[in-house]
């Protein structure tokens, strides 16, 4: 959850302002409230994150919460949001820079990948096992976001329909089936990288793994 540019003469500005304000300003402390609790989820050996940890662990009182957030459930909606704001903000991108339907699948699944290797917090809360005590409708909104990732693999594959290429006899059941199977191998790198203990990356020999998948 960090700004993809980070200059040194930023970095250096932020820390000497640091030293003159002691007070954060609007929307730092919630901010630094989703990027601790995505810290605590990293450790998949932990107990169920409470909101008297949570605050211990920012030095705040548990009053100081929830004058940013009303309820934990929303402390978990605003990480929910910031990977599925993330996620599609990527998709957006590879399928402006990708033409081709395969590249997009391709960029896609090489994205969800990374983007669980470099955020093993997000990845628990991708999975859901972070929200099994939690509110149900957090685990049906984790859904939705994923349902949504699987219908961007679909369409670019209904783009590799139309082209020449290793896809290209694909029919409309088959794209479904291809866009489910692609998703199936996603969530099962996550998983495996979450029951690791986050040692074995869903990165690993992926340009093999995805060749074999997108091919006839």
């Amino acid at each position: 959850m960090r700004d993809s540019q980070e200059p040194e003469d930023q970095a250096m500005s932020v820390a000497e302002e640091g030293k003159t304000r002691k007070r954060p300003r609007p929307g730092e402390r919630r901010l630094q409230i989703l990027q601790v609790l995505a810290e605590m989820l990293q450790n998949p050996k932990a107990e169920r994150v409470t909101t008297a940890a949570l605050a211990a662990k920012i030095q705040v009182s548990e009053a100081a919460l929830y004058r940013h957030f009303a309820s934990k459930a929303q402390m978990f909606e605003g990480l929910i949001a910031f990977i599925e704001q993330t996620v599609f903000g990527l998709i957006n991108q590879i399928n402006q820079k990708e033409e081709s339907g395969l590249a997009q699948a391709k960029g896609i699944l090489q994205m969800l990948l990374f983007f669980a290797e470099k955020n093993p917090g997000m990845t628990r809360v991708l999975l859901g096992d972070a929200l099994l005590q939690e509110d149900d409708r957090l685990q049906e909104r984790i859904t939705q976001v994923l349902d949504r990732v699987e219908s961007s693999l679909k369409q670019a594959l209904r783009i590799a329909q139309t082209e020449r290429g290793n896809l290209a006899q694909l029919g409309q059941d088959e794209v479904s089936i291809r866009a489910a199977l692609l998703m199936s191998f996603v969530l099962g790198r996550w998983h495996r990288f979450a029951r690791s203990g986050f040692k074995k990356l869903p990165t690993e020999a992926s340009e093999i793994s995805l060749r074999i998948l997108l091919s006839e």
